[in-house]
């Protein structure tokens, strides 16, 4: 790019600013310096990848000379930020303890946030207290008009979500004294209690603060980035394998996928503008997908998470299957059909039992074809015996028919 972009620019360049608090706060991002932070409650114990886009814009700040805090939300999480359309399902103090700490062990190994707890200063604050200290500072009429309150009134909202405001409030208020946090960064669904918190320290100190907002990521139609048949994609790879990452990552749709890089990636404005060019010269090469992939796993998981996550891919597709174990390639499993084996059996009756063939008949013409491949080698003797031998590790084989359909075959 001909111009050098100042921080703040950049982050409007790369479609990350939906809304500041102040102008003000233009120059304090370009400076440096500030104390901020960024919240999740703990109703899982992993993040998901709508996460991850939400904690990208932390690391930028953090990298341009910013400090943060995670604020993971012991106390706000028993309670649950109001949904649009319906009240959240309460889970118990002890789910939330697990969480938190899958959380806070999450956050300090990828992105090396500092992790602080809302329980640890709001456990002891009693009812009364809450109400004299706190709720007196909140007028209903603007409570009412928030757009996460305004959305439930027909439907109907408990006091208890309705004060979730407040809560998350205290905390902006609680870390502006005690930590010297001056700005809170979210997506943009948080908005309403950014603002509530600001009002709060305006009202309570006289003092300032401010909140900065990044849209939701989200597909063409506006559906949740990472929402795949109602599944969330983990950080942790122990619940979505790399692999399956980067099938997802891969297969997103072109007219998004610069977007993606410029909000999903620490790849420079110049490093994008050259790959969009070389993308759209050849869209089929996924050439942009690929550096989507590649960033944000190595990211997550580092590099040899990454290169076995293209490994299993390519050896899906005939590549090789050269240092891959049994256990890499189940990585697969969940997204490829699986098929359960007999050992000690011709091969024409394995392709019968398991209805990768529906029929002898297919199953010759296939073999006689040269259309069926095991652990990417072509077999075409219908009587070959097949045993576990024929597996990797003694558990998995990768069956082809054809160009496309491709098999997990488990040995139990």
């Amino acid at each position: 790019m001909k111009k050098e972009m100042t921080f703040y620019e950049e982050l409007v360049w790369r479609g990350l600013i939906q809304d500041i608090s102040s102008p003000d706060l233009i120059e304090k991002l370009n400076e440096g310096g500030l104390t901020f932070y960024i919240g999740t409650d703990p109703t899982a114990d992993s993040m998901h990848i709508g996460h991850y886009s939400s904690f990208l814009i932390s690391k930028r700040l953090a990298n341009h000379g910013h400090h943060p805090l995670l604020l993971v939300g012991g106390a706000t999480g028993l309670i649950g930020d109001p949904k649009p359309d319906s009240e959240r399902p309460m889970i118990t103090k002890e789910e939330v303890e697990h969480n938190f700490k899958g959380l806070k062990a999450q956050a300090e190994k990828i992105f090396g946030f500092e992790v602080v707890n809302n329980w640890d200063w709001t456990k002891d604050i009693n009812v009364i207290d809450f109400l004299r200290d706190y709720g007196k500072y909140f007028n209903v009429g603007y409570m009412l008009a928030k757009d996460k309150v305004k959305s439930r009134m027909e439907s109907g909202i408990t006091y208890a979500e309705f004060s979730y405001m407040i809560l998350q409030a205290l905390d902006f208020l609680w870390l502006y004294e005690n930590r010297g946090c001056t700005l809170q960064v979210a997506g943009s669904d948080q908005w309403g209690n950014i603002t509530s918190g600001i009002e709060l320290i305006r009202k309570k100190l006289d003092k300032e603060a401010y909140g900065m907002v990044m849209p939701l990521v989200t597909d063409s139609t506006g559906k949740k980035f990472g929402k795949t048949e109602g599944n969330a994609l983990w950080l942790d790879k122990n619940k979505t394998s790399s692999y399956e990452m980067y099938q997802y990552l891969i297969n997103l749709e072109d007219s998004m996928i610069i977007d993606y890089l410029k909000k999903l990636t620490f790849l420079t404005p110049d490093e994008i503008i050259e790959i969009e060019k070389e993308h759209n010269a050849a869209p089929h090469l996924r050439i942009a997908h690929k550096a989507l992939a590649k960033d944000i796993i190595i990211g997550l998981h580092g590099e040899e998470e990454y290169n076995k996550a293209v490994q299993i891919s390519e050896a899906l597709f005939g590549g090789s299957l050269d240092g891959l174990s049994a256990d890499d390639l189940l990585q697969a499993a969940r997204q490829v059909p699986n098929v359960s084996l007999e050992d000690n059996i011709e091969l024409i009756d394995l392709l019968v039992n398991t209805n990768i063939c529906s029929s002898k008949r297919e199953a010759r013409e296939m073999l006689e074809s040269g259309a069926i491949y095991l652990n990417n080698e072509k077999h075409t003797d219908e009587h070959e015996i097949i045993t576990k031998e024929n597996a990797i590790d003694n558990k998995v084989i990768i069956i082809k028919k054809g160009k496309k359909k491709q098999f997990i075959g488990i040995y139990a």
